[in-house]
């Protein structure tokens, strides 16, 4: 798989790839969270910070998945969660892991999810994981990840388990 780097300033260029793989991810999903005018509104935001970071991974020339996030500002915590008062330091909020559906089970998004990290300066990552997908968070619990707790940002989202992994 040819892994692809992005930052913010490629984030325009990087827009529609991101919502044409959400689009394929979340083709069967009628929910109007994930809808593609729904998610632009987070792709804009989380590409828009200075020091966001992408990566995509690519077979025989088409898109396979991507990972992206950035660096929640000093003392930040998701929306809807209160940050555990054990977990000091910087962390860096992976925001997004979509992989197509047909490579999904392949060990793409394990690959995808390193490459990010591997270039990330920060004392911990964290994530979201749909409570309603246990096996997804079954998923990053292999990876390392722990959950501390959930959160439900905003009225329209699923609950969701707060994970981390420190680095």
């Amino acid at each position: 798989m040819d892994l692809r780097r992005h930052t913010h300033a490629d984030a325009r260029d990087v827009r529609s790839l991101l919502l044409d793989v959400h689009d394929e991810a979340y083709a069967d999903d009628p929910d109007p969270f994930h809808s593609r005018e729904r998610f632009s509104y987070f792709v804009d935001l989380w590409s828009s910070r200075a020091d966001w970071q992408c990566v995509s991974g690519w077979e025989e020339g088409r898109p396979v998945g991507y990972a992206y996030g950035s660096k929640l500002r000093p003392g930040g915590w998701w929306k809807g969660h209160r940050r555990p008062p054990g977990l000091r330091g910087s962390v860096f909020a992976l925001s997004e892991l979509m992989v197509i559906p047909t490579w999904r089970g392949t060990g793409r998004a394990r690959r995808i999810h390193d490459a990010l990290l591997a270039s990330v300066s920060a004392d911990m990552v964290s994530l979201l994981v749909d409570t309603g997908h246990p096996g997804v968070q079954a998923l990053y619990e292999r990876w390392h990840y722990s959950k501390e707790g959930e959160a439900k940002p905003s009225a329209d989202s699923p609950l969701y388990a707060v994970m981390v992994r420190k680095l």
